[in-house]
């Protein structure tokens, strides 16, 4: 299972920014991987994991802003198509659950 967090949180204030960096080291610290500006992922095992993070999610959100989280298999995540840029090669795009690198 994929977990994709979506955000948009304001940058007006200082105090907006402190939350908006705050929120970004968070989700980095717990395992979190950039696929886009504001759109970050991770891989859990099973569905009680993804309750896990979703929960903390919930409870690390900042005050203002939007945050979507969805998830996703491995094998829908393996799909998605590129339209326009390049792969990053961090991103592994395979739906295996063990990968040599």
């Amino acid at each position: 299972m994929r977990v994709i967090v979506m955000f948009d949180l304001p940058t007006e204030t200082s105090m907006d920014r402190r939350h908006y960096r705050w929120f970004r080291k968070y989700l980095i610290d717990e395992g979190f991987v950039m696929m886009q500006e504001s759109i970050y992922t991770k891989i859990c095992l099973n569905m009680h994991a993804v309750s896990k993070v979703e929960l903390n999610i919930q409870k690390n959100r900042p005050p203002k802003g939007i945050v979507q989280v969805m998830n996703i298999t491995e094998k829908q995540f393996a799909s998605m198509k590129l339209v326009v840029g390049e792969v990053d090669s961090v991103n592994i795009q395979s739906d295996e659950r063990l990968i040599v690198l």
